[in-house]
């Protein structure tokens, strides 16, 4: 096999990995009515099957973090088997009580996938490739959004929404496959990698410790929270208070999506003559007015349908360019320490993005107005940690597609 197409071989399997708990998300949104109902509760309680997602994410990065003890690949397989087996006890689920706890098993296998993704972005490709490469994972990921609802709502009409479940399975076995017979092994095992609780602590305050890391990766967090709070809350926002069909939710979902994903690609091409610095400050320029104007018409009743999506196609437009961006400017500065970091990055992400999200269900809304203040609220506090933070970095380590110099402290 040629060079080139190892590479993109890699690339591909990354991205398919990329997409196992984007999917687990998004399939069953469609089919919230009907999980609601057999499991005799509300979407807005059953909403926190979504948010528990996300927290299984979160406690998971951190656990995977220091399991580069173990290579990559093994940590890589144990969590794809958890995976296949949590979806196995969500489809027998007979409270939402239940559904929540195995959600979270669920999680904790598919955020292994995630992990391992985000550091092998790191082991097979060059730092100056980094945000590139993870815009091309995106784009592999893209098919979240467009495809995943769909299968969701055929799936779930014509067998039951837990057929999904054994689709998820299904599919997660099939990437098990792909990930031990066509992906290199990459970061070999680190037994100086200790897994006692104290030296895994003290890897993670270092993390923590490296300014660069702390800013882009906090204030990337909160507006990248915003997103997934959008994700949670988009059955209730679009069915419920715009009383849309399950299948125009799908359409709509997706056709939301293009702005994100689109816009992601399109940051390839920027990195070409900006820095992700650069790009990343200009995108929370852009997002912060919309988000506020979002909130301000939202509250006083002024947006019907129409303007709520086009405004929310330009905000996600933006999400997707400040994404990769704060993602590669938060890791430059590691290179032995990548899997604590990405762990740790993950970690904040999804962290920040399960008490968004679970704000919405709190809020106990039949209205976008929770929607819209959390995204507001998430994009400004992510502007103010970057203009605050920045005066806190001293030689800002970047990145950028053309010419691999580093800045360095």
């Amino acid at each position: 096999m040629s060079q080139s197409r190892n590479r993109n071989l890699i690339i591909l399997i990354l991205g398919g990995l990329s997409t196992i708990s984007p999917f687990a998300i998004d399939m069953y949104l469609p089919a919230f009515p009907e999980v609601a109902a057999a499991l005799h509760t509300t979407t807005t309680h059953l909403s926190l099957s979504i948010s528990s997602y996300f927290g299984g994410l979160a406690v998971g990065q951190l656990c995977y973090g220091p399991l580069d003890r173990f290579g990559r690949k093994l940590p890589l397989y144990a969590g794809l088997v958890l995976f296949m087996v949590a979806s196995i006890l969500c489809l027998c689920s007979r409270s939402v009580e239940w559904l929540i706890v195995c959600r979270i098993l669920q999680a904790m296998g598919g955020c292994a996938a995630q992990v391992a993704a985000m550091a092998m972005v790191r082991d097979f490709f060059h730092v100056d490739e980094t945000a590139k490469i993870i815009s091309l994972l995106i784009l592999i990921l893209s098919v979240s959004p467009f495809l995943a609802p769909s299968v969701g709502y055929f799936v779930a009409e014509h067998f039951g929404w837990q057929a999904v479940f054994v689709v998820l399975a299904l599919f997660v076995l099939l990437m098990l496959a792909v990930t031990i017979w066509k992906l290199p092994t990459g970061h070999q095992p680190d037994r100086s990698i200790s897994l006692r609780p104290m030296p895994i602590l003290r890897n993670y305050v270092a993390v923590l410790r490296e300014p660069q890391f702390l800013v882009y990766a906090l204030s990337g967090a909160f507006a990248f929270s915003g997103l997934l709070a959008y994700v949670a809350s988009s059955p209730i926002v679009f069915m419920e208070v715009f009383h849309v069909s399950a299948q125009r939710f799908s359409a709509i979902f997706a056709g939301l999506a293009v702005g994100f994903v689109g816009s992601n690609q399109v940051n390839v091409f920027l990195l070409r003559k900006f820095t992700s610095e650069q790009i990343y400050r200009a995108t929370m320029l852009v997002d912060c007015p919309m988000v506020t104007l979002l909130l301000i018409g939202t509250w006083f009743g002024w947006y019907n349908l129409p303007e709520t999506l086009v405004l929310l196609f330009i905000t996600l437009s933006s999400l997707g360019l400040a994404f990769p961006n704060a993602a590669a400017l938060s890791l430059v500065p590691f290179s032995q320490n990548i899997g604590s970091a990405s762990a740790m990055l993950g970690f904040l992400q999804i962290g920040i993005s399960v008490l968004a999200s679970a704000a919405v269900g709190i809020f106990n809304s039949h209205t976008m107005v929770p929607v819209a203040f959390i995204l507001a609220a998430t994009s400004w506090i992510g502007f103010a940690i970057l203009m605050i933070g920045k005066s806190k970095i001293h030689g800002l380590r970047y990145v950028e597609e053309k010419g691999a110099d580093f800045l360095q402290k």
